[in-house]
């Protein structure tokens, strides 16, 4: 975050600039790139940023997809974990503590809290989600979930394909 910004605020300049980059960018991998990496440098606590996008070649499972941050897991069922829950749900999950999450995914051991955000297209389809992991816990809140789920509602605006 910039020096005397509020979190909200570098939010809304994130999502600025996020959009700003991506206009008449139709692919949706260059979209999810620049938003992981746009959003991995505005915070110091987002440990691993990225997106896991529904393969649709493979029934209710998620693959690893643009990030920033340590090795993610390659294949995530709709089943398991945070964020198979979101992508189930369809809504957005904020866990403070995901040692205490039935389910939860070690795909990295020094995570200990996370968010994850549901992308959908402008239909209204499940297209991937956003994941951010911290090492500390309890990092996000309903700033992080208002800020991240606007970014994703816009991320996807005139995109084609993948």
């Amino acid at each position: 975050m910039a020096d005397m910004e509020t979190k909200s605020e570098t939010y809304a300049r994130l999502g600025q600039e996020i959009a700003a980059v991506i206009d008449g960018e139709p692919t949706r991998t260059a979209r999810y790139a620049t938003a992981a990496c746009l959003l991995s440098e505005a915070f110091e606590d987002f440990y691993w940023t990225g997106f896991y996008l529904v393969d649709p070649n493979r029934d209710a499972q998620l693959v690893v997809g643009p990030y920033q941050g340590t090795l993610g897991c390659l294949r995530i069922d709709f089943k398991r974990g945070v964020c198979g829950a979101a992508a189930r749900s369809g809504k957005t999950i904020i866990v403070d503590n995901v040692h205490e999450f039935e389910g939860h995914i070690a795909c990295d051991s020094a995570t200990n809290s996370e968010i994850v955000v549901p992308v959908f297209d402008e239909s209204g389809m499940l297209r991937a989600v956003l994941d951010v992991d911290s090492t500390k816990l309890s990092t996000f809140d309903a700033q992080d979930q208002a800020g991240l789920e606007a970014i994703c509602a816009r991320l996807l605006e005139g995109s084609q394909h993948p």
